[in-house]
């Protein structure tokens, strides 16, 4: 009996680690100005953040969703604030962004940081295995 319940016992264990997801690297590109884009953005990283708890995601803002991170016309700062001391989840935004708009560091909601390039984050993160979903306006 003691042999069969050990049996068991293991069985289960291993459907269940057999079952688990694996750890996913998802690399996030938002351009869109839309603040449907942001909103939609932000929603997609929360549930995927939740869901798989041992996953890693970042947000690459350049372009036209530099609002997106700015503390004055954020719509979203409240959901970005959420990470900010996150190992999960990071939010970057593209130093050549800042510099064509004359954005200062001091204008970003805390939690951002910058990369000198978002293009070149993205593909130096697919080079590293990452995937990689591109936001839009719905």
């Amino acid at each position: 009996m003691k042999t069969l319940l050990s049996t068991g016992l293991i069985l289960l264990l291993c459907l269940y680690g057999h079952a688990q997801t694996n750890p996913v690297k998802i690399v996030f590109d938002i351009t869109s100005g839309a603040e449907a884009a942001h909103q939609s953005t932000m929603r997609h990283v929360k549930m995927m953040a939740e869901a798989y708890p041992d996953s890693e995601f970042e947000v690459v803002i350049y372009g036209g969703a530099l609002d997106m991170v700015l503390k004055d016309s954020s719509t979203v700062a409240a959901d970005i604030q959420q990470f900010e001391n996150s190992q999960q989840v990071s939010i970057k935004v593209c130093e050549g962004t800042m510099k064509r708009h004359q954005v200062d560091r001091s204008l970003l909601l805390p939690g951002v940081s910058t990369v000198p390039d978002g293009i070149l984050e993205i593909v130096t993160k697919q080079g590293e295995g990452w995937g990689y979903i591109k936001e839009t306006q719905n």
